[in-house]
C-alpha cells in the first residue's frame, strides 16, 4: 500500500504503525489524502478559468504569489457539480514542482489511524472512486476513502 504510514512513539512502543491524513468531505463522502501531501488548507478563493483546460480543472488561484492549478474533484469523480454559490475549500499539494488545489466541500480534521486497520478498496466502490481510491479505512459513522494524490494529479486525456 503507497500510504505514507508515520510512527508515533506510543505507536512504535505497542509496534503499531500510524498514518496520518488530512480528512475531507467531497458529494458526502468522507475521503482522506496523507497529512505529508498536504501543503496548505484554504478556504473560497477566486478562481481564474483556463481556456481549453481538460473539465476536471476549474482554473487557477494565486497562492501567496505562485499560481496554483486548481482541480475539482467533484469532476474529477465524475459526481455532479456543486450546488451553486456552495463555499469550496482546497487542499493544496506539490506534485512534481508545482502546486495543485483539489477543490473540496470541506475539510474536517487530521486523524490519526492504525495502519493495520486499512482495507483494500472494496468491489462496491464505484469505478470512478476506485480509480483513485488507495484503500478504505472503516469508521463508527461510515467509510474513510483514502485518495491516491499523485493519481488525481496525473491528468491525461483519458481521465
Amino acid at each position: 500500500m503507497p500510504l505514507d504510514l508515520k510512527e508515533r512513539p506510543a505507536a512504535a512502543a505497542r509496534g503499531e504503525a500510524e498514518a496520518m491524513l488530512v480528512t475531507l468531505t467531497v458529494a458526502g463522502q468522507l475521503c482522506g489524502v496523507p497529512v505529508l501531501s498536504v501543503r496548505d488548507v484554504l478556504g473560497e478563493q477566486v478562481i481564474t478559468r483556463i481556456p481549453l483546460a481538460p473539465p476536471e480543472v476549474a482554473g487557477s488561484l494565486n497562492l501567496r504569489g505562485r499560481i496554483v492549478t486548481a482541480i475539482d474533484l467533484r469532476r474529477r469523480l465524475r459526481l455532479p457539480p456543486a450546488p451553486s454559490g456552495t463555499p469550496r475549500m482546497s487542499v493544496v499539494a506539490e506534485q512534481g514542482g508545482e502546486l495543485y488545489a483539489l477543490l473540496v466541500d470541506q475539510v474536517s480534521e487530521v486523524m490519526t489511524l492504525r495502519a493495520s486497520a486499512f482495507e483494500r478498496t472494496p468491489p462496491t466502490l464505484p469505478q470512478a472512486w476506485a480509480a483513485f481510491a488507495d484503500c478504505v479505512y472503516r469508521l463508527q459513522a461510515g467509510l474513510l476513502v483514502v485518495l491516491d494524490v499523485p493519481r488525481l494529479l496525473a491528468l491525461s486525456p483519458e481521465g
